[in-house]
């Protein structure tokens, strides 16, 4: 089989938020390395094709290559995030079975207040929130609980979230939504910020999704604020990255754990997930609250999804050949129906 592995490169210069948050992108080439060498290692034909600031001459170096798949990291356009789901209706458009999610789930995921409108309207538990638009005005808080989090509500990677995105008052509330609403250039979600623990769950499958083995975020006493930001996942160098450390398999009583999965594999099948995805909980009081469902997570070899699939005893050549086959069965189906 012939596997293209699509990535995205990014411009020197960011298009919207702050310089450092190229950090999150300059990982992409090292990814797809790491999967064309498992798809190479399965026996399969595989090449990386890297997306830069020419969609043409992308779709023409794919034309040329002909893959049978593609295996799609690619999380945005040219330094624009907001364009990630635009490329997996590309390969739609294309014709081409690629790995991930649809274009429309990484649309709805990716926009964290239709996520949670979703969840909130089927009855799973999340944070309580409210979204405030460019050039709009404070609403009314008084049914939120302080601390409250303010985030951009449309990017990935912690882009926009560190210790100050807490906040304890209504005048650090809105110094921060300034910040946010002028640096990213899109709408705040604020939401409550949930006290407890921070727990991962990876799904796994195509028409038919799992849970793998529950991973928690454990957090140093130090740390100023015990949250996943944006220094915690990329910068090893801070002492947020140095006091978050990732457990897997969570130590979990059954009830809890069963709680848990069950939520997230609700939450993960309403947004439509295949193939892999991640599910992020506050376990408080023995409630989960899903803070984010992410439809495109890192796929690197040290990263949580390889993470999980370690835990349950699956060598990285083994996940990236799941994945593969779920992507066949996909096609067969479409083949067969056509």
């Amino acid at each position: 089989m012939r596997v293209a592995v699509c990535y995205n490169q990014t411009p020197e210069n960011v298009r919207r938020g702050e310089a450092r948050d190229m950090i999150a992108d300059a990982g992409a080439a090292t990814e797809a390395a790491a999967v064309l060498k498992a798809v190479q290692l399965l026996g399969h034909q595989a090449e990386m094709l890297p997306l830069g600031d020419s969609l043409g001459a992308f779709v023409q170096r794919i034309g040329q290559y002909a893959p049978d798949m593609v295996f799609n990291l690619c999380e945005g356009f040219w330094g624009d995030a907001h364009q990630e789901m635009n490329l997996a209706g590309l390969f739609e458009l294309l014709g081409l079975p690629f790995t991930g999610s649809s274009a429309l789930t990484l649309g709805l995921t990716q926009n964290k207040s239709y996520t949670k409108a979703l969840l909130q309207q089927k009855g799973l538990p999340t944070p309580a929130w409210c979204l405030v638009q460019q050039g709009e005005k404070l609403p009314d808080i008084s049914e939120l609980q302080f601390p409250l989090i303010v985030k951009p509500a449309c990017e990935d990677a912690s882009q926009g979230i560190g210790p100050a995105s807490v906040v304890d008052s209504e005048a650090a509330l809105r110094q921060r939504l300034a910040y946010v609403l002028k640096t990213y250039q899109q709408p705040a979600l604020i939401e409550e910020f949930i006290a407890g623990r921070e727990l991962n769950v990876t799904v796994l499958g195509g028409e038919k999704l799992r849970a793998l083995p529950l991973a928690e975020i454990v957090f140093d006493s130090g740390l100023e604020r015990p949250m996943v930001c944006f220094d915690s996942k990329w910068r090893p160098d801070s002492p947020a990255f140095k006091g978050t450390r990732p457990v897997c398999p969570a130590n979990l009583g059954a009830r809890e754990r069963l709680l848990v999965n069950l939520v997230s594999m609700r939450a993960a099948r309403l947004l439509g997930c295949r193939d892999y995805a991640r599910v992020d909980i506050r376990l408080r009081d023995s409630t989960p609250y899903i803070l984010e469902v992410n439809a495109n997570p890192d796929i690197s070899p040290d990263a949580g999804v390889a993470r999980a699939a370690a835990a349950e005893g699956l060598t990285y050549p083994q996940l990236i050949e799941r994945i593969l086959l779920d992507v066949s069965r996909r096609r067969k189906a479409v083949n067969a129906n056509t």
